[in-house]
């Protein structure tokens, strides 16, 4: 009814796609409509949308609407080889891509359409994009042509139709390609400079790559410019044992290959990759080094299977007499020993240390970590205990990175059952200082407040409970003071050789001095309960006592404790600045100090400072 009408336009732009309602009804499939817009003679069959610059012939061949495309092509005004503004794709491209094989051959009919006209964005034919999808029989009809060339290269990656279709794994196309005289089965893309060999091997195309080996002109050393690898060694990455298998089988092959970007061999992608079928078809070939570590990073194949934890690949390298076990790698300097230690993996840690010449106490270069330490760091108790059987191990060793044994590093973060297994070894030394603080592993654990490793150190011989750091002086007991730790205050206090009243060497303060500056009332507490500690003592930094660091610091508490002593001095002034408890108290603003200070008859609220 509203075609009947003459002041209805049937070329007004639908919104919100912008498309006539020829081109809507084309793209929907409406034979029924686009018949009776066609039958108007005002009706512009090449009328583009505004959005993707497409005509109705165009949405009709990408969609498949034979009828549609064949009443459009029967109006005499209709361009069939118009491209859309956007990617510049002809309706035979869009219906090539897609697989239309009817449209194609009508398409194909007209001498006004060019079979090998290529779109603006990507440069590909109608060809490129059939073999791309796996298309045969468009591929089959497109080949046909005269216009057409089978081996054109697309302008944004350099690619052929051959390597569209040898990439996707379409066999027919690849034959067909193959059977022409005027394509070159060895044209390297512009963009990798893989070669159809490269792309079909690197995708395991098996049938593919065997046709492609039959042709003398390909050649199969042939490497990609971005990671220079060749066929093999991406095939041996992915694990396509048949490709390799093929590979491996034609003279000219070198199974040794290095690439440019990281310098490794086809085994060592293998075994890093854990491909086992691969790695033993390698092996057995005698112009294969085992051993061969990549120019990147040092690494050999035995190291990264290692690091991956592929078992199977390990016992096969293991086997060979020509690889060294202790080889490390030139970023870190660890061993496979070291990796496999460090990650966890009991079973390579065990096959490794069968071998006789695995050195289990190597030290890398990069932090100074041994097996042991690395295992211990990262919590690894089933790998801690294996090589602490070794004889051949030192459980003594410092880790350079933290300056700590492995005991002291496990006492410092609370590892009782590493511990226990540390000092189930009789020449694990309980009581060894490091090297940068002069810690002890009791020291440690007592300034984090890790009572069961505190119990576990004292009850070995050569802990010595007293034992002074090099850095700060402090003992254990003034550590765990300092840090509220009243558990291992009381442990160490049952020490009848554990002497509460040593000061440290830097500021000359007592454990008592360190819990009441910050407030550990429990620990002030059950320090005052001895008879051989002193609460009037002064630090050497500032001449300060307990109760004056308690009262500058507000700790009523505290405070409280130490009034109620027999002996305590409540006006004694610090050295430095001459003032008193009530001095300190009064200027931080601690009222209810202030208070209780006052309260005692000794102290003299006029005293003045010296300063």
């Amino acid at each position: 009814m509203l075609l009947e009408r003459e002041d209805v336009d049937p070329n007004r732009e639908i919104s919100p796609y912008c498309q006539t309602p020829l081109s809507w009804a084309a793209r929907n499939g409406h034979e029924g409509l686009v018949k009776m817009l066609l039958e108007r003679q005002d009706v512009n069959p090449n009328m583009a949308d505004t959005l993707y610059g497409r005509t109705p012939l165009s949405w009709a061949a990408e969609c498949g609407h034979e009828e549609i495309v064949k009443m459009l092509l029967e109006r005499e005004d209709a361009d069939p080889g118009r491209a859309d503004t956007i990617y510049g794709q002809t309706p035979l491209l869009l219906a090539a891509e897609h697989g239309h094989e009817g449209i194609v051959k009508m398409l194909l009919e007209r001498e006004d359409v060019n079979p090998g006209r290529v779109d603006t964005r990507y440069g590909q034919t109608p060809l490129s994009r059939a073999a791309e999808n796996g298309h045969e029989g468009v591929a089959k009809m497109l080949l046909e042509q005269e216009g057409v060339n089978p081996d054109q290269a697309d302008s944004e990656y350099g690619r052929t139709p051959l390597s569209w279709a040898a990439e996707s794994g379409h066999e027919g196309i690849v034959k067909m390609l193959l059977e022409r005289g005027d394509v070159n089965p060895d044209t390297a893309d512009t963009r990798y400079g893989q070669t159809p060999l490269s792309l079909a091997a690197e995708r395991g195309h098996e049938e593919i790559v065997k046709m492609l080996l039959e042709r003398e002109d390909v050649n199969p050393e042939r490497v990609d410019t971005q990671y220079g690898q060749t066929p093999l060694s991406l095939a041996a990455k992915l694990g396509h044992e048949g490709v390799v298998r093929m590979l491996l089988e034609r003279e000219g092959v070198n199974p040794d290959h290095v690439d440019t970007e990281y310098g490794q061999t086809p085994l060592s992608w293998a075994s890093e990759h854990g491909h086992e079928g691969v790695v033993m078809m390698l092996l057995e070939r005698n112009d294969v080094n085992p051993g061969q570590a990549d120019t990147k990073y040092g690494v050999t194949p035995l190291l990264l299977a290692a690091r991956h934890n592929r078992g199977g690949v390990i016992k096969m390298l293991l086997q060979r007499g020509d690889v060294n076990p202790n080889t490390p790698d030139t970023k870190y300097g660890r061993t496979p020993l070291s990796w496999a230690a460090r990650c966890g993996y009991e079973g390579v840690v065990e096959m490794l240390l069968e071998r006789e010449d695995v050195d289990p106490d190597h030290v890398d270069t990069e932090y100074g970590q041994t097996p042991l330490s690395l295992a211990s760091l990262n919590g690894h108790l089933g790998i801690v205990k294996m090589l602490l059987r070794r004889d051949d191990v030192n459980p003594n060793r410092e880790i350079a990175k933290y300056h700590q044994t492995p005991l002291s590093w496990a006492a410092g973060n609370g590892h009782e059952e590493l511990v226990k297994m540390l000092l189930g070894r009789e020449d694990v030394d309980p009581g060894r200082e490091d090297t940068r603080y002069g810690r002890t592993p009791l020291s440690w654990a007592a300034e984090h407040g890790h009572e069961g490793t505190v119990k576990m150190l004292l009850e070995r011989e050569g802990a010595n409970p007293n034992t002074a750091d090099t850095f700060y002086g402090q003992t254990p007991l003034s550590w765990a003071a300092g840090n509220g730790h009243e558990g291992v205050v009381k442990v160490l206090l049952e020490r009848e050789d554990v002497n509460p009243g040593i000061a440290d060497t830097l500021y000359g303060r007592t454990p008592l001095s360190w819990a009441a500056e910050h407030g550990h009332e429990g620990v002030v507490r059950t320090l005052l309960e001895r008879e051989d500690v002193n609460p009037n003592r002064p630090d050497i930094q500032y001449g300060a006592t307990p109760l004056l660091l308690a009262a500058g610091r507000g700790h009523e508490g505290v405070v409280k404790m130490l009034l109620e002593c027999e002996y305590i001095n409540t006006d004694e002034a610090d050295t430095l600045h001459g003032r008193t408890p009530l001095s300190w108290a009064a200027e931080n603003g601690h009222d209810g100090v202030v208070k209780m200070l006052l309260e005692c008859r000794d102290v003299n609220p006029n005293r003045a400072d010296t300063e």
